[in-house]
């Protein structure tokens, strides 16, 4: 199998066992196996306690991994599965593993930490500095009793002048791999007349907002224009443009949506670098349904 595999991070925990599924659907999708992944990061024998760096089993004697294949023994219609455990800290290591993988997919929360709070910090390390998308799944308090429902719908946050091609094209290729509906979601200013009302801003004039959202829509259209016209028509797409925060708008869209992309961006000063940035860092925290957090240049 030529093609890069769906890495699945697991650690034992009921959070880590939600993002499996979806990586093994996402793969059955694709055609590709699953690599699962177990980060061993705490010390598995007393010689090894004042080690910094704790040695990993292998693959075959991971109790974590044991715990893995167990629940999947009885499961029909599996994509292939490789297992591979790997030692040292999650934040780093997973990724380190992205470059191998085409997709990492998390758990929202570990085995420890506050389950009101969406992502914990070695998924934030993980979205932040991986080269592959990141698709973070979030746990079953913050999904709602409906999270095994399809919506048909994939959203994607879309800054014209910002939001990269590999971001775009990785929404539209998700909308068009479920045949859902790919709604694009671009916010802008609120306009000096909508503050006005607020007593902030004197009114400059009537028709302010129109326009501004008419270039916003403008440009929204001219970005997606070139990706509907080829590989990508087939796609049904439905445009949003509203004024306000971008966060809470896709935050919002995903309680009926089976996926949210966002994008990363690249440190201009350390190129191999990235930064989620304030709206994909929001809505990775907040978010009720899976989020894709893709990178430039990833593949």
């Amino acid at each position: 199998m030529t093609a890069l595999p769906v890495i699945a991070a697991v650690d034992g925990s009921g959070h880590s066992l939600r993002a499996l599924d979806w990586a093994l659907a996402a793969a059955s999708q694709r055609g590709v196996e699953v690599l699962i992944v177990h980060v061993w990061s705490w010390p598995p024998n007393a010689h090894s306690l004042a080690s910094t760096e704790p040695m990993a089993p292998p693959a075959g004697q991971d109790p974590v991994l044991d715990w893995v294949r167990e629940r999947l023994a009885e499961r029909k219609a599996l994509p292939e599965v490789r297992y591979t455990t790997l030692s040292g800290a999650p934040a780093a290591a997973l990724p380190d593993m992205s470059g191998h993988g085409q997709l990492l997919v998390l758990g929202s929360r570990g085995r420890g930490g506050f389950t009101s709070l969406l992502l914990g910090s070695n998924g934030r390390a993980a979205a932040a500095r991986a080269t592959c998308p990141v698709v973070v799944v979030p746990h079953r308090d913050r999904a709602g009793e409906t999270d095994t429902e399809s919506h048909g719908r994939v959203v994607l946050g879309l800054e014209p002048g910002e939001t990269s091609t590999e971001v775009v094209e990785f929404a539209l290729s998700e909308a068009q791999r479920s045949e859902a509906l790919l709604q694009v979601v671009t916010t802008h200013a609120v306009p000096f007349s909508t503050l006005a009302l607020l007593g902030n801003y004197p009114d400059p004039g009537e028709g302010e907002g129109p326009a501004i959202a008419k270039i916003a829509e403008d440009a929204q259209r001219e970005r997606l224009r070139p990706f509907l016209q080829g590989r990508f028509k087939d796609v049904q797409v439905e445009h949003i443009v509203a004024p306000g925060d971008a966060a809470g708008r896709l935050v919002a869209a995903s309680e009926s949506a089976d996926l949210v992309v966002v994008g990363k961006h690249r440190h201009r000063l350390r190129p191999p670098s990235f930064s989620l940035g304030s709206v994909a860092n929001a809505v990775l925290l907040h978010a009720r349904c899976p989020i894709a957090a893709v990178p430039a240049g990833s593949h």
